[in-house]
C-alpha cells in the first residue's frame, strides 16, 4: 500500500516520511525512532546527539557562501498520536502506517497518519540528507513525547542547542506563519464507588456510542464537534429520569489531546422497554447532530453469554451522571485581540469506570494564564461536588507572539514573493514547543509553519500533496535566504 508514496513530489520527503512510519513511535515508547535518527545522522556523517530524554540533534555545517549567516535550528516531534478506528485490526506495537493515495491527499488506512509531527521530521531529513541544497549552518532537534506532555522539550538541557532561529515544522495549515500558541495542563477526577449487587434477573445491555469525527483538541475545539463522553453520558442521564438500571462500567476516550470519537457503557436493567426508550433519546440526538456529525450513531447491544456481579449505588450513579453533565467541554473565551482564535478551552477527554472506579480526565488550554488557572478552579470545584479526588498535571507554558522578529518579515516576504498573496500571521490553540524551548533560549527568534494537514489526532488524520510541495518550496527558499549574522 505504500509503494504509491513513492512517486510523489518531493520525492525526497516522501520517501523518508514512508521510512519513519513504518517505525512504532507512540509517545513516551520513542526508543527505536530516536535510535534510527541517530543512526540516519551517523550514516550521513554528521555530528549527532542523544540526550538522556532520547531528544536527538544533528548538526551540519552551512553550504559555501552561507557561512555568516545566523544559524537555524530546524525542530520537529519525532512522536505520533496513536489512534484507530474501533473495527480495524492494527497493532500499533508492531506495525507500520498502511497509506495510500487518495485524490491530492495521503492516508492511512482506519488509523491516524503521523502526518503531525511526521511530514516536519521527514522534511528536516530531507535537507540534512541533500548535497545540493544552499543553506546556512543547521542543527536539526527531534523532539520526544510532544504529544502527552512535551517531557523531551522540557529535559532539554541549557545549551544543548545554538541556533538563532528555529524554526519548528509544526503547523497545519500552508498558509500560516504561526508566531504564538496555548499553553496547557492535565487535568485529573479521581473516585471509588461503593458497589452493590446487580439485581437478579436482569438483562445487560452495552451502549455504544460511535462515528464522530474526533480531532485535535486544540486547533479543532471551535468547530463544536460531537464529544462521545457528553453524549454517552446524556444519554444515560436521560435514560435515568424514565427507568432504573444500574452502571455496571463506562469506557470513552483515551487521549486527553483528541477530541474523543467513541463511548461505551454496559448496563444491567428488568426494564424490558429499556432498548426502545434507549432508541427515541438517540433519535433525538443523532438528529440534532445530524448537521455536524453525519455518521453518528448511538445503538444499544444486548450482552450475552457474559455474568456481572456488581455496579454502582443508585446514589452514586447519580452524581457521577450529574458531574459528567456539568464538566465543562469546548470554548471557554476567544482571544480579545486576534479574530477567532481561541483564547481558553476544556476538552473532556477521557472517562472510564472499572470495578467501582471513576477516572475523568481534561486537558486545560489557555493562551493566558489566568484563564487557565479559572478553567482548573471551575473544573476542581465541579468534581469535588461529587466527592471526587482531583489533581492537575502536565503543566506547559504558552508561547507569547513577537511580531518584530525579523525572521518574521523575511518569511512574510518571501511568502508573497512566492504564491502572490499574503501569508496569515497568527496564534494557534494548539499545544507547541517553542513556549517551552524559548524559556531558557529568550533571544532566539521562533515561528511556526507546515503542510497543510486535517483530521490530526483522528482516524481521519490526511496531508495534502500539494501543500506538501508548496511548504518544501517554501522552506528551502527561507533557508537560502536566512539574514546575516
Amino acid at each position: 500500500m505504500n509503494h504509491a508514496l513513492t512517486t510523489l513530489e518531493p520525492q525526497e520527503v516522501w520517501k523518508h516520511f514512508t521510512a519513519i512510519n513504518a517505525i512504532p513511535r507512540a509517545s513516551k515508547k520513542e526508543q527505536a525512532i530516536a535510535d534510527f535518527m541517530v543512526a540516519f545522522g551517523k550514516k550521513l556523517g554528521l555530528e549527532t546527539i542523544q540526550d538522556a530524554a532520547l531528544n536527538v540533534l544533528i548538526k551540519k555545517p552551512a553550504t559555501l557562501g552561507f557561512e555568516n549567516r545566523k544559524k537555524v535550528t530546524l525542530q520537529s516531534h519525532l512522536d505520533m498520536v496513536h489512534q484507530k478506528n474501533n473495527d480495524t485490526v492494527f497493532d500499533f506495537a508492531t506495525q507500520g502506517i498502511q497509506m495510500f493515495v487518495e485524490d491530492d491527499w495521503v492516508k492511512a488506512n482506519g488509523t491516524t497518519l503521523g502526518a503531525d509531527n511526521g511530514m516536519g521530521v521527514a522534511s528536516i531529513m530531507a535537507i540534512l540528507a541533500s548535497n545540493i541544497l544552499a543553506h546556512p549552518e543547521l542543527e536539526a532537534l527531534f523532539t520526544v513525547d510532544e504529544e502527552t506532555g512535551m517531557t523531551g522539550a522540557f529535559e532539554l538541557q541549557p545549551n544543548f542547542i545554538s541556533g538563532d532561529i528555529l524554526l519548528n515544522l509544526d503547523t497545519e495549515d500552508d498558509d500560516e506563519i504561526t508566531i504564538g500558541c496555548a499553553g496547557g495542563i492535565d487535568v485529573t477526577a479521581e473516585k471509588t464507588h461503593a458497589l452493590i449487587p446487580i439485581l437478579s434477573n436482569s438483562n445487560f445491555h452495552k451502549i455504544v456510542v460511535n462515528g464522530l469525527q474526533g480531532g485535535h483538541s486544540g486547533i479543532e475545539i471551535h468547530k463544536g464537534l460531537g464529544n462521545s463522553n457528553k453524549i454517552l453520558n446524556r444519554v444515560l442521564y436521560e435514560l435515568n429520569q424514565m427507568t432504573d438500571f444500574q452502571i455496571i462500567s463506562i469506557t470513552g476516550g483515551n487521549l486527553r489531546n483528541a477530541i474523543p470519537r467513541e463511548a461505551e457503557s454496559t448496563i444491567a436493567t428488568k426494564d424490558v422497554d429499556f432498548t426502545a426508550k434507549l432508541n427515541n433519546i438517540a433519535s433525538k440526538i443523532v438528529t440534532e447532530w445530524h448537521a455536524k456529525e453525519s455518521k453518528l450513531s448511538i445503538q444499544a447491544e444486548t450482552v450475552h453469554d457474559v455474568l456481572y456481579d456488581n455496579a454502582i449505588s443508585k446514589e452514586e450513579q447519580h452524581q457521577l451522571l450529574n458531574v459528567i453533565y456539568t464538566c465543562f467541554n469546548g470554548v471557554y473565551t476567544f482571544d480579545a485581540h486576534i479574530t477567532d482564535l481561541v483564547a481558553t478551552s476544556n476538552n473532556l477527554a477521557s472517562v472510564t469506570l472499572h470495578n467501582g472506579k471513576t477516572t475523568i480526565a481534561c486537558l486545560t488550554r489557555s493562551s493566558i494564564e489566568s484563564e487557565k488557572q479559572d478553567v482548573v478552579n471551575l473544573l476542581t470545584a465541579t468534581f469535588h461536588l461529587a466527592n471526587f479526588k482531583v489533581t492537575t498535571s502536565g503543566a506547559y507554558p504558552g508561547w507569547q507572539p513577537n511580531t518584530k522578529s525579523s525572521i518574521l518579515n523575511t518569511m512574510t516576504l518571501i511568502y508573497e514573493r512566492l504564491f502572490h498573496e499574503k501569508p496569515h500571521v497568527n496564534a494557534c490553540h494548539a499545544g507547541l514547543e517553542c513556549g517551552i524551548i524559548g524559556k531558557p533560549y529568550p533571544n532566539m527568534e521562533m515561528i511556526s509553519f507546515g503542510p497543510t494537514i486535517r483530521g490530526a489526532h483522528s482516524p481521519d488524520e490526511k496531508v495534502s500533496i500539494s501543500s506538501t510541495q508548496k511548504f518544501w518550496h517554501f522552506l528551502t527558499e527561507i533557508l537560502k535566504n536566512i539574514p546575516k549574522k
